[in-house]
């Protein structure tokens, strides 16, 4: 999986929100977060634009103002953020896999593709915003880093 620049500001953004709010911040403004997390400014404005279309973030206006969680960052997982700024956490040439199909040799191909996604899910589905404000990963997500081979690229 290749995490894109957009997804990678976004779970930023979503994380700097979540912990303005536990500090007791009501709002953070876009720039704020932009210039704190060195996301380029027009770029924050789009992801701040999306991330509020879909109704996890919501903004208020005038002194004070800016940006903040539409709901408890325990309640936000990092899926619900990549789904809102990149679609499906898992397609194939832009397809859902239970929609591909091969022949021959590589009919098992689509089985993966579903296994992949499977394995996406149990990663970021189960990760919240508050796991990472509070600095502790669930157990099931923190095991996995306790591999050493999970640590080297390939």
């Amino acid at each position: 999986m290749q995490i894109s620049a957009r997804v990678d500001y976004a779970l930023r953004a979503m994380t700097a929100l979540a912990a303005a709010s536990q500090e007791g911040t009501p709002a953070l403004r876009g720039v704020e977060i932009a210039t704190a997390q060195s996301i380029p400014k027009k770029f924050m404005e789009n992801i701040l634009f999306d991330l509020r279309r879909t109704g996890l973030i919501k903004a208020r206006r005038g002194v004070g103002g800016g940006y903040q969680l539409a709901r408890a960052a325990d309640q936000i997982t990092l899926a619900d953020i990549i789904r809102t700024v990149e679609g499906p956490l898992a397609n194939v040439r832009g397809e859902w896999p239970e929609d591909v199909q091969y022949s021959g040799p590589a009919a098992l191909l689509q089985t993966v593709w579903i296994a992949v996604r499977a394995n996406l899910r149990a990663v970021l589905e189960s990760v919240t915003l508050a796991d990472l404000v509070r600095g502790k990963l669930p157990a099931s997500v923190d095991k996995l880093t306790k591999d050493a081979e999970a640590w080297r690229h390939h």
